[in-house]
């Protein structure tokens, strides 16, 4: 049985794969820091604003590839559900709150997707499909912040699916990273109530 040191060690090379900043990689050659420029965040979306694609691909592939790197690194360690979703947490962790970018970070959407295509895949890929749908929907409908919502909505049901099928403590794993991802969404939260209120 492991030992908790190796627990915790694992746990913190999770988050050190979760902080790599590959929307900073994806800025290399252009003089722009993607921190300072746009919605100011270093993920797929405002590179891609910014200079578009194909440049935003990189932090796209490279943050879901993050969340799942960190349990294909990891998931052989343990059989133990908790401390396995634990380091996707971590990695998710990692990406908000980058040391590489002065404990700042993204908003957990991509990575998070990337540690659930490692343990739950087919409820994620049944899922996803909901996000553009309620891209494609919210533009229509003119909703402020759009993107947000359609990331924080897919990633809560995939949450309760999580919840529904797979058990409690599956479940509960599934909502304290979806919360992390709200969490980061604060100050969209706080625009769309402007915006409604």
């Amino acid at each position: 049985m492991m030992g908790w040191t190796a627990i915790v060690v694992m746990f913190l090379c999770s988050f050190l794969i979760g902080a790599i900043p590959f929307a900073k990689v994806a800025m290399i050659g252009t003089g722009i820091d993607i921190t300072k420029v746009g919605s100011k965040n270093p993920g797929f979306n405002n590179v891609r604003r910014v200079v578009g694609w194909p440049r935003a691909a990189i932090p796209l592939v490279g943050d879901i590839g993050k969340g799942y790197a960190a349990l294909v690194a990891f998931g052989w360690s343990t059989g133990i559900p908790a401390v396995l979703w634990s380091y996707g947490i971590a990695a998710v962790l990692g990406h908000c709150w980058s040391p590489f970018l002065g404990w700042n970070g993204g908003k957990g959407v991509a990575t998070m997707v990337g540690v659930l295509l490692f343990l739950e895949w087919r409820i994620t890929l049944a899922c996803l499909p909901l996000y553009p749908a309620l891209r494609w929907f919210g533009r229509r409908m003119g909703w402020k912040q759009e993107g947000a919502i359609s990331s924080m909505t897919t990633m809560f049901v995939i949450s309760i699916f999580v919840f529904a099928l797979r058990g409690m403590e599956s479940g509960i794993m599934a909502f304290l990273m979806f919360l992390i991802v709200v969490y980061r969404h604060g100050p969209n939260i706080r625009e769309i109530f402007r915006y409604n209120g």
